[in-house]
């Protein structure tokens, strides 16, 4: 009997079971980006493109002396939005050697996108302290040489350098008498400033500053004429979105604590602006801290007054060396083996060159001072003892006092304490 040829009966599809999910060894698990994941890489996104317009914006109008400088200058501004939140207010020191280097049109462009800029050219010290308070302003002063650039302007507003001194790091109040009851008041002094002037600043101020050099643009470099009736709007738009960038991450930038290239003041200044690129995302980190590292070895060699005192400890040393290691030396001893050296630049020192009070004048911040002493044949007179300078060179020119010092170095094996 023939089997019959009836097409077989169609099947119905599989059906994938579906299985709870398993969780895999040494990963989370697999989901969706929460809310506040999404808000933070919206953020950055947001942050890094802004960022970019502020530095386009800056470069526009302005010929920065590097582009490690150009980042700098950016995320300083972008900085002075989160003060609230840092504990820390660089200064911003835009100096240059002459006239038209472009100081002034900086801080024109700093003035229209930073963070509530307060001026305060031909302003006492005692409406700043006023204007200060938890929101700080943004302290802009231009023309600074015409204040600190004299020994007599310098004294005339030490108070306003030392307003700019301790309002680098948070809680350090001004005290003054204040009322008709003459009650001691605190006012804060903790706000970021940008000053611009000729030549530098004092010491102490640079100390605590993003250091900005200036330079004369060249033949061929063009940049476009700032009019305020044109070009501020723009600015004003672009503060307005970084403020509303930054604001809502207050709480974010005071928690971070971001992983610096230099060390000491050098990195609380540099701080707040490292904290802005972490916040912004994209190159900025990168970028922040290879400026940040470029520019504070820079001004390393800059730092001319203490490059000079350091330049003595180590020509002194030199000096007690090729006498032979005396114990003491008399003053004018010393004096003339530091002027035999012709590449130094002792012989050119002042008017007629180092003198003993020159060198005591030079010595003191390090707590060396002549003294009356005994050499031989019972003979007094002005000298150094050797003694005093072994401290000082150990800790500003360790390199040279650990090569000449005459020990010989233990010689190099296991650690005996693993």
């Amino acid at each position: 009997m023939d089997e019959s040829t009836t097409s077989p009966a169609p099947t119905a599809p599989a059906v994938t079971p579906s299985w709870p999910p398993v969780a895999i060894p040494c990963q989370g698990p697999a989901s969706d980006p929460s809310p506040s994941e999404r808000d933070r890489t919206d953020s950055s996104n947001e942050g890094a493109g802004l960022l970019d317009e502020l530095r386009a914006a800056i470069a526009r109008y302005v010929i920065l002396p590097s582009g490690e400088a150009l980042t700098a200058v950016t995320l300083w501004v972008a900085a002075t939005h989160i003060q609230p939140a840092l504990q820390h207010a660089p200064r911003l020191a835009v100096v240059g050697p002459a006239k038209r280097c472009g100081k002034s049109r900086l801080l024109d462009v700093i003035t229209e996108t930073a963070h509530d800029p307060l001026i305060t050219v031909n302003t006492s010290p005692a409406v700043v302290f006023r204007a200060i308070g938890d929101d700080p302003p943004t302290l802009l002063v231009d023309e600074a040489d015409t204040i600190f650039g004299s020994i007599k302007a310098a004294e005339k507003n030490e108070e306003l350098r030392g307003l700019l001194n301790a309002g680098h790091q948070r809680n350090r109040p001004a005290l003054r008498i204040s009322g008709p009851e003459h009650k001691t008041r605190k006012f804060p002094t903790f706000a970021m400033a940008a000053l611009a002037g000729i030549g530098a600043l004092p010491d102490t101020v640079m100390d605590r500053a993003v250091v900005i050099r200036m330079q004369r643009r060249k033949d061929g470099e063009r940049v476009e004429q700032f009019r305020s009736r044109r070009d501020i709007p723009a600015l004003h738009a672009l503060r307005d979105r970084l403020e509303a960038w930054l604001r809502p991450l207050l709480d974010t930038a005071e928690d971070l604590v971001p992983r610096m290239p230099v060390q000491d003041r050098a990195a609380d200044t540099w701080e707040p602006l490292v904290i802005v690129a972490e916040l912004a995302g994209g190159t900025w980190p990168e970028d922040a801290r290879a400026a940040c590292a470029a520019m504070c070895a820079a001004e390393v060699d800059k730092d001319d007054e203490s490059n000079l005192k350091t330049r003595l400890l180590q020509d002194i040393r030199r000096a007690f060396a090729r006498c032979g290691d005396p114990d003491i030396m008399r003053t004018r001893d010393l004096l003339e083996e530091l002027l035999k050296d012709q590449e130094a630049p002792w012989a050119e020192y002042g008017t007629t060159g180092l003198s003993p009070r020159h060198l005591g004048l030079l010595l003191k911040d390090f707590d060396i001072k002549a003294a009356t002493l005994r050499f031989e044949g019972g003979r007094q007179a002005k000298g150094f003892a050797r003694l005093r300078f072994t401290d000082a060179w150990a800790r500003y020119c360790p390199e040279e006092s650990a090569s000449g010092n005459g020990d010989e170095s233990a010689p190099i094996g296991p650690d005996p304490h693993p």
